[in-house]
C-alpha cells in the first residue's frame, strides 16, 4: 500500500497493490481528506452518521467516496452524474466476533463484525478510527470479506474464523485468498492494559511476542538519580510500565494460521494516532472524531 504524502483537500483513497491487479474488485481505505464535514476539522470526508456531524454531511460524503472508489454501474452512453452508486452495506460494530454473510441488501440494520458476500454489486464497508479494517478477497472464487479487528476481535480471531466462513460458504481455498490491513492505530502507540496482554497470552502460543514494556518517565529521577539509591519511603514503588499491543501483528499471524500465503499479505505501516490530520483517530482526538470506512465489492462480469 502506497504511503506517499496524501493530499489534504483532495479526496484520497488507499488501495492495496496486490488487491489492485483484480480487475473484477473494487476496495480502498478512506482517509479524512476532501470531504464537506467541518465539525472535526475543514474538509473531513468522515463516513461514519457520528453523534457531532450532520447526516446530510455523512451522506454526501458517502456518495463522494463510492463514486470515487468505483462502486457504480453505468449504462452505456450515461454520464458520470447518471451513475448508479452500489448500496454501501455496514453493521453496527460490537466488538464482537460475529460475521455476517451478505446476499442482499438487509433490510434492517445488522449488528457484527465482518462480512462476506460473493455477490456482485454490493460493497461492504467497515468503519474504524483506531481498529484494524482487514479485507481478505478469494481470488480464484470471487468473494471476499471485511473484518473490523479492535483487540476484542482480534483475541476472538474474528478474521481466522472470517476465512473459515469464507471456506463454509464459498469454497474459498487459503491459498487462494489475498489480505489486506489497512491503516489503523500500530505498536508504536496502542498502550493496552495488563489484562488484554493476559488475554492475548491465554489464547495464542506466541501472545507474548505481540507486546512490547517501557518503563515510564520520570524527569525528576532522571536529572537526580543519587536521590533513589537509598531506601524508598512507605508507599514508594518502581515507575509503572507501559505495555503497548502490535494488532497488525496479531493479525498477520492469524491470516498465516489460517493458511494464507506470506506473499498474500499486506499491510498498511500508516498509524492513526500518529496522524490524525490524515487518518481520523479516537485515541489522539479523545473520543470526538469521524469515521474511515474500509469496502470491497465485486463487479458485474
Amino acid at each position: 500500500m502506497p504511503t506517499r504524502a496524501l493530499n489534504k483537500t483532495k479526496l484520497t483513497i488507499l488501495r492495496a497493490r496486490h488487491l489492485s491487479q483484480l480487475p473484477w474488485l473494487v476496495h480502498g481505505f478512506s482517509t479524512r481528506a476532501g470531504g464537506c464535514s467541518r465539525v472535526y476539522g475543514k474538509g473531513d470526508l468522515n463516513l461514519g452518521f457520528t453523534e457531532h456531524d450532520s447526516r446530510a454531511a455523512v451522506e454526501r460524503n458517502r456518495a463522494a467516496f463510492l463514486l470515487e472508489v468505483g462502486a457504480v454501474t453505468r449504462k452505456r452512453g450515461a454520464s458520470r452524474d447518471g451513475a448508479q452508486l452500489w448500496p454501501l452495506i455496514t453493521l453496527r460494530q460490537v466488538h464482537s466476533d460475529i460475521i455476517r454473510r451478505i446476499d442482499t441488501v438487509p433490510g434492517e440494520p445488522v449488528s457484527g463484525d465482518g462480512m462476506i458476500t460473493a455477490t456482485p454489486g454490493l460493497l461492504l464497508g467497515i468503519q474504524t478510527a483506531d481498529c484494524l479494517p482487514v479485507i481478505v478477497v478469494d481470488a480464484d472464487r470471487r468473494a471476499v470479506g471485511v473484518f473490523h479487528a479492535g483487540w476484542r476481535g482480534t483475541v476472538q480471531r474474528i478474521v481466522e474464523k472470517g476465512i473459515g466462513e469464507m471456506h463454509r460458504c464459498f469454497g474459498s481455498r487459503p491459498r487462494d485468498l489475498k489480505a489486506v490491513v489497512g491503516p489503523g492505530i500500530q505498536g508504536c502507540c496502542y498502550e493496552v492494559g495488563e489484562e488484554v496482554r493476559t488475554k492475548f497470552e491465554s489464547q495464542f502460543s506466541y501472545g507474548a511476542s505481540l507486546f512490547r514494556e517501557i518503563k515510564d518517565s520520570d524527569p525528576v529521577r532522571e536529572k537526580y538519580p543519587l536521590l533513589f539509591l537509598t531506601a524508598r519511603a512507605p508507599g514508594h514503588s518502581n515507575l509503572p510500565k507501559k505495555i503497548f499491543l502490535d494488532l497488525v501483528e496479531a493479525n498477520r499471524q492469524q491470516l498465516r494460521a489460517a493458511g494464507v500465503p506470506a506473499k498474500n499479505i499486506e499491510a498498511s505501516p500508516l498509524c492513526t494516532n500518529c496522524h490524525p490530520d490524515l487518518l481520523f483517530s479516537y485515541r489522539a482526538e479523545k473520543g470526538k472524531t469521524g469515521r474511515m470506512i474500509s469496502v470491497a465489492g465485486i463487479r458485474e462480469r
